[in-house]
């Protein structure tokens, strides 16, 4: 799975302000509606709400990957959003997320929903990778610190 697939630099949003987890969520939907056209903000921000009503997806060092299956959805859908200021998102390792990619998938997308939310995990739990997601000063920054 390479990253550029998921994302676009319509969807790579640098140092936005969050203030909390629940407008991170609405942020991201908000970003991935405002991009893919037939994606209702509403519906997915309920989605990822739901989603984390079921456990959070906060997976530590400052990372959240909020992710859900969408009806309408033709493929895996991505977003990238980094935070000015961290917020608390119940992570496994209590740390505030500063970091938040987004993945969507088809309703009926299971294997490919597992292996891409594993490799996810995998980019972001290296150090290297991270540090550079956070060095970044704009939104091409950004998505070029991404997808490299």
């Amino acid at each position: 799975m390479e990253i550029q697939a998921l994302i676009s630099p319509k969807r790579t949003l640098c140092r936005v302000e969050g203030g909390s987890k629940k407008r991170a969520l609405e942020l991201l939907a908000n970003t991935i509606a405002q991009d893919v056209t037939h994606i209702d903000a509403e519906d997915l921000f309920r989605r990822l709400i739901a989603r984390e009503r079921l456990g959070s997806t906060g997976i530590g060092y400052g990372i959240a990957i909020p992710h859900c299956r969408v009806e309408n959805c033709q493929g895996t859908v991505g977003a990238l959003i980094t935070l000015t200021e961290p917020v608390d998102f119940d992570a496994i390792d209590s740390q505030p997320v500063d970091i938040l990619f987004a993945m969507l998938v088809p309703e009926e997308a299971h294997d490919e929903h597992l292996q891409t939310l594993s490799s996810l995990v995998n980019a972001l739990n290296k150090a290297e990778y991270r540090d550079k997601l956070r060095a970044a000063a704009s939104d091409q920054d950004l998505y070029e610190a991404a997808i490299s």
